[in-house]
């Protein structure tokens, strides 16, 4: 094995609670197929509370060992170790919009933003599971179990179709498409 590169991923999960539980699960189920790829769980600061919010953080670090949290653009240093190629591929899921907005406007002034558009100059591969995938009315499970409809807005669908079509960039509509993710990468688990 002396010579060969770790397999290395980085997950960045932003302030978004939707779909957030069903994420964490698949990813518990993915780092259980491929248990010879590292994956580093890095939180926005945004992200950082609404795991707490919905009592995960135990479960991330149970599962993915150190989770590291935003203290600014830079730190922890998250775009350099992309942009060198220690990960083979930058996963951030779920996006909120704020983010997803950020990288396709090349807005680099936030942990998972800057680290998106380094990957992005270093051509290594993104993936984004944006919330507010398409527009309408959708229904997203609050940390009580409680359900609340929110509306997905023209505008952030827009910023979704920009970041669709830039190049290294892959829009995940939802978290079982991150299995098909680590296939690609990494073979069949």
């Amino acid at each position: 094995m002396e010579g060969r590169k770790k397999k290395r991923v980085a997950w960045g999960i932003t302030g978004s609670g939707d779909r957030l539980q069903e994420t964490v699960e698949v990813m518990k189920k993915i780092r259980k197929q491929y248990p010879e790829v590292e994956i580093a769980v890095y939180l926005s600061k945004a992200g950082d509370q609404v795991i707490k919010h919905y009592k995960l953080v135990g479960d991330l670090k149970e599962n993915f060992g150190a989770v590291r949290v935003e203290i600014d653009a830079n730190t922890p240093f998250l775009a350099g170790q992309v942009q060198v190629g220690r990960y083979e591929f930058l996963l951030i899921a779920p996006a909120t919009s704020n983010t997803v907005a950020k990288i396709s406007m090349g807005i680099a002034d936030s942990l998972l933003s800057n680290a998106a558009i380094m990957a992005l100059k270093a051509f290594i591969p993104v993936y984004v599971m944006p919330s507010d995938y398409r527009e309408g009315v959708v229904v997203t499970r609050l940390p009580d179990g409680r359900d609340l409809k929110i509306r997905v807005r023209k505008e952030d669908v827009e910023h979704v179709k920009k970041l669709a079509e830039m190049d290294g960039v892959h829009i995940l509509e939802k978290p079982e498409d991150i299995f098909g993710v680590f296939e690609r990468h990494f073979g069949k688990a």
